[in-house]
């Protein structure tokens, strides 16, 4: 297994040299894919650890042991950089020190905290309240002070723009700075000009989101990399693509009383054994 330290320093390397892409992992199965598919690192997000660890919507029913678990099991079947969605760091100030210590612990490079209100919302959903600017700086500074390593990543989300506006995001992107943030994550901007805004606005490591059917466009990596971003997530497409292809699998065998018609479809018995790096014959001697 790969040093936790070295993770993040790679992640540095690789952010300092261009726009990193992290699909979003729902397991360590699909880590190990996203891996193999020559990707750096994986993105390991609140709402797939909600909806798919915990069955739940994402609204911060989750706790840090089970995330901890969560990256833990993906840490040890993959070699890089490990970003993790710590939603609003799983309480107070001394619960986020807790949440970096414990994640950077299993192998997390680096983790997002959000200035939402608990219980938290999707970012891309109505109804996301704030707390006060001076209550999340207190945060960041107990997180920053919680890392072990120097390159472990520290990234302040803010949720301003969908509640207040842009430029208040851009007032609490600063101040979170200013407190110990490596970098900010704008949530939900709107226009493609908006994040080339921000970047000009904000000069720092940024994030961008590009989660499907939410208030941002779907821009490309290269995009994002032009406006000014280091890092692009793709926090739920693997989720959604293998939900919506259970789904249609479910249907066929209910209506067909079978898989046949549908093996074409699945990844075979030695495709698995490929990714999981499994040595089937038996031993000799």
């Amino acid at each position: 297994m790969v040093a936790p330290a070295q993770r993040s320093a790679r992640f540095r390397e690789l952010i300092s040299s261009g726009v990193v892409m992290l699909p979003g992992a729902f397991n360590a199965l699909s880590a190990r894919m996203i891996e193999r598919e020559g990707f750096a690192g994986c993105y390991l997000s609140g709402a797939v650890l909600a909806n798919s660890v915990g069955g739940v919507p994402d609204v911060g029913l989750m706790t840090l042991t089970e995330a901890r678990d969560h990256a833990d099991a993906i840490a040890c079947v993959t070699s890089g950089p490990i970003l993790f969605d710590a939603d609003t760091g799983y309480g107070g100030p001394d619960n986020a020190a807790r949440t970096v210590r414990t994640l950077e612990a299993v192998g997390v490079s680096g983790i997002h905290l959000e200035d939402q209100e608990f219980p938290k919302r999707c970012g891309h959903l109505s109804g996301k309240r704030l707390v006060p600017q001076e209550e999340f700086c207190e945060k960041i500074v107990a997180a920053a002070e919680a890392k072990t390593s120097p390159d472990f990543l520290l990234i302040a989300r803010t949720d301003a723009r969908g509640v207040v506006g842009y430029d208040e995001a851009v007032k609490r992107a600063h101040a979170y700075l200013a407190a110990g943030a490596d970098g900010i994550f704008p949530e939900a901007l709107e226009t493609r000009e908006e994040f080339e805004r921000f970047s000009r606005d904000v000069d720092t490591i940024l994030l961008a989101n590009m989660t499907e059917f939410g208030k941002s466009p779907l821009l490309s990596a290269d995009e994002c990399g032009d406006a000014g971003y280091n890092i692009v997530i793709f926090p739920v497409t693997l989720q959604r693509v293998v939900m919506k292809a259970a789904q249609e699998a479910l249907r066929v065998i209910q209506t067909q009383r079978s898989q046949r018609s549908i093996v074409d479809r699945m990844q075979t018995r030695q495709e698995l054994y490929d990714l999981l790096e499994y040595d089937v014959q038996a031993p000799t001697g």
